[in-house]
C-alpha cells in the first residue's frame, strides 16, 4: 500500500513508472469505449470512495472513469454529508469507516493537515487530488501530456510558469525536482513562491529561475503552463490582485519570445488571465491535457494499490 499526496514525498522512479505504464493504457485503449474495462480489469472488485470539500469537475469525473476502466468501482461523497461534517465524527473514526468499507481513498480539501491526520488513520491508500499546498495528480499528468507531445523526456525541455504561486506551481516546483528540467516562473513579486518551497528546492540541489517579467519566463520555451489567477476560495483582495497580474496576462506576443514549437497548458478552469486566442489557438493543447487525467490516474491507482506493471 502506497499514498499518493505530495510529488515531493514520492521516489522519481515510481514517478517515472507511473507515466511509462501509463502511456501503454493509452496505447491499448484506442479501440475500446469509454466504460470498457481494460484488458484483465486490474482493479476489479475494488472500490475507491471519494470526498470532495471543493468544487471539481475534472478531478471528479477522470477518477470516476479511472477506477471504471480498472474494473472498479467508486463512491463520491461530499464532507456535509458525512458526520465528519455535521455531527463531529473525528477524523480517526471517519478513517476507520472509510477502511473498512473501501479499498482506497481520494480528498479534495482546503486543509493540508487534514490529508496528514487522515493519512495517520487509514489502512487503505489516501489520495490527494488536491489540497492548498499540492496538486500532484494533476502535475503528473501534466509531465505526461508534455512529453506525449514534444516526443522527448521532460528532462530535455525549457519549462516555464506565467502566473501565481499556488498548489498547481508548488507541485510543478516538486515535479522539476524530480524530473530534472528547467523552469522558469513568471510572476509579480508579490506572488513568487514561498521561502519554505525556495528552501526545499535548494536542500535538493537544484535551482528554479523567478523573473518578474514574463518575456523573460518565456524565453527559449518549449511549454508555457499557466492557470486562475483568481481562485473560487481566493481570500484576498480581487480587484487588487487582478492588478498585479495584468501584465502577466498571456497573449499571443508571449510566444515570440518563446521556441517557435511550443505549446500551451492550462490545468483549467481558465479566467481572464489568458486570451480566447491563446486558449484556443494552434499553440493550445488544454483538452488533450485535460483526457490524459484519465490515464495518469489509472496509474496512479495502481500504483497505490500495489499492481502497477
Amino acid at each position: 500500500m502506497k499514498h499518493f499526496i505530495n510529488l515531493k514525498d514520492i521516489p522519481s522512479k515510481d514517478l517515472r513508472k507511473i507515466i511509462v505504464d501509463a502511456k501503454q493504457r493509452k496505447k491499448q485503449r484506442k479501440k475500446l469505449n469509454i466504460l470498457e474495462p481494460d484488458k484483465g480489469s486490474p482493479l476489479k472488485g475494488k472500490m475507491l470512495v471519494q470526498m470532495f470539500e471543493k468544487a471539481s469537475s475534472r478531478t471528479r469525473i477522470s477518477f470516476y472513469l479511472a477506477i471504471k476502466q480498472l474494473g472498479g468501482g467508486t463512491l463520491t461523497l461530499r464532507s456535509n454529508e458525512l458526520h465528519l461534517g455535521q455531527g463531529g465524527e473525528t477524523i480517526a473514526d471517519t478513517a476507520k469507516i472509510l477502511s473498512t468499507y473501501g479499498d482506497g481513498f481520494m480528498l479534495r480539501t482546503d486543509d493540508d493537515k487534514k490529508i496528514d491526520d487522515f493519512q495517520k488513520h487509514l489502512t487503505i491508500p489516501i489520495i490527494n487530488g488536491l489540497s492548498p499546498s499540492s496538486h500532484p495528480t494533476q502535475v503528473l499528468s501534466d509531465i505526461f501530456t508534455v512529453e506525449e507531445i514534444k516526443k522527448k523526456p521532460i528532462s530535455k525541455l525549457k519549462i516555464c510558469w506565467i502566473g501565481d504561486s499556488n498548489n498547481v506551481l508548488d507541485s510543478l516546483i516538486a515535479a522539476s525536482v524530480k524530473f530534472s528540467f528547467r523552469l522558469s516562473i513568471g510572476c509579480p513579486k508579490k506572488f513568487a513562491p514561498s521561502n519554505k518551497v525556495k528552501d526545499w528546492v535548494s536542500k535538493n540541489k537544484k535551482k528554479i529561475f523567478i523573473y518578474h517579467d514574463p518575456k523573460k519566463a518565456a524565453l527559449d520555451a518549449d511549454v508555457i503552463f499557466s492557470d486562475k489567477v483568481i481562485s473560487l476560495n481566493d481570500k484576498v483582495n480581487k480587484k487588487r490582485k487582478k492588478r498585479h497580474f495584468q501584465k502577466f496576462k498571456i497573449k499571443k506576443e508571449i510566444f515570440n519570445y518563446a521556441k517557435k514549437n511550443c505549446i500551451f497548458l492550462h490545468c483549467l478552469p481558465r479566467g481572464d488571465e489568458v486570451e480566447e486566442d491563446v486558449f484556443l489557438g494552434k499553440n493550445s493543447h488544454v483538452w488533450q491535457q485535460a483526457l490524459n487525467r484519465v490515464h495518469v490516474q489509472k496509474s496512479i491507482l495502481l500504483y497505490c494499490f500495489g499492481k502497477l506493471r
